[in-house]
């Protein structure tokens, strides 16, 4: 009997340990200020990097390869099909680009010299050249507009309002430098031309070789006046300040004196100031631009 009670005893289980107060304070104690830790934990250290708001003007979400190339057969067909159209009606005036246009300013200069057809196509490509020149002349402010839009998604918000007007300014000075080039350099070549060498000799110019002087002419000229443009782009990102423009005039002036003897045909000091003072007022123009980025700029980076 005495060992069935023991063994009872035995199979019997421990009781329950009777869990103090105090210990249950220290656990939960213990819990919250492992809460606190979790909370004061800051969100670089959790793995996780917080969402950049949208509305901080960065800039938008960057496209990828195709992309890409989607947005710039969208501007490519926006830009050719602007083009065509202005081609097309240039077309209908044909007549009047090529007798009144083209050939106005060898007219108002000298009757010494005529043109001539050399090939049997002469005419016909003449007017396809005047044509498509004259429709991408006009049509410069609309392509320039495709290419912008294209640059613009990577810009900042503060960049793009910056360049609100960037197309007026380019078309500005894209057309300054065309009239510059056929109101005032042309006459002042074809003068000089008809007027040089021996009368015995007659100035019959191939009009293949007229047209290309001309159209070579409007587009250096028009390309020249871009020169505040250039300006404005490499103020903007750093590499133009207007304190070496200043360091610089000096050469600069007589650079473009050369520059100004080598293409006016003439030898008289009076064309080769009508030729050389634009290009000064520009190069000053350039200084002013460059001077009022680069305070943008330093206003920006310091505010």
């Amino acid at each position: 009997m005495s060992q069935e009670i023991e063994s009872t005893k035995q199979s019997m289980p421990d009781p329950l340990p009777v869990r103090d107060e105090s210990d249950t304070e220290s656990l939960e104690n213990a819990n919250a200020s492992e809460n606190n830790l979790q909370e004061n934990i800051p969100p670089e250290t959790t793995g996780t990097e917080p969402e950049e708001s949208s509305e901080s003007g960065e800039k938008p979400d960057e496209m990828n390869f195709i992309e890409h190339l989607d947005e710039i057969r969208a501007r490519l067909i926006k830009a050719g099909a602007a083009f065509l159209v202005i081609t097309a009606l240039a077309g209908i005036y044909a007549d009047t680009l090529v007798n009144e246009v083209l050939i106005g300013p060898l007219k108002r200069s000298s009757e010494a010299i005529t043109l001539q057809n050399l090939v049997p196509y002469g005419q016909v490509s003449l007017y396809l050249q005047v044509v498509f020149f004259s429709g991408f002349v006009l049509s410069f402010p609309i392509i320039a507009y495709q290419i912008w839009k294209f640059v613009e998604p990577g810009l900042h918000e503060k960049e793009r309002s910056a360049s609100r007007f960037i197309i007026l300014f380019i078309s500005l000075c894209f057309f300054a430098g065309i009239a510059f080039g056929y109101f005032v350099f042309l006459p002042i070549s074809l003068t000089f031309f008809a007027g040089f060498g021996s009368s015995l000799i007659k100035n019959n110019i191939a009009v293949q070789d007229y047209i290309s002087f001309v159209m070579g002419t409007l587009l250096t000229t028009g390309l020249v006046f871009e020169l505040p443009f250039i300006s404005y782009v490499l103020s903007k990102i750093g590499l133009l300040t207007p304190a070496f423009m200043r360091f610089y005039r000096k050469h600069a002036i007589v650079t473009l004196m050369v520059v100004a003897a080598i293409v006016t045909p003439s030898t008289d000091l009076v064309t080769q100031l009508v030729i050389g003072v634009p290009m000064i007022l520009l190069y000053e123009i350039s200084i002013w631009i460059s001077t009022y980025v680069n305070r943008k700029n330093n206003a920006l980076q310091y505010k």
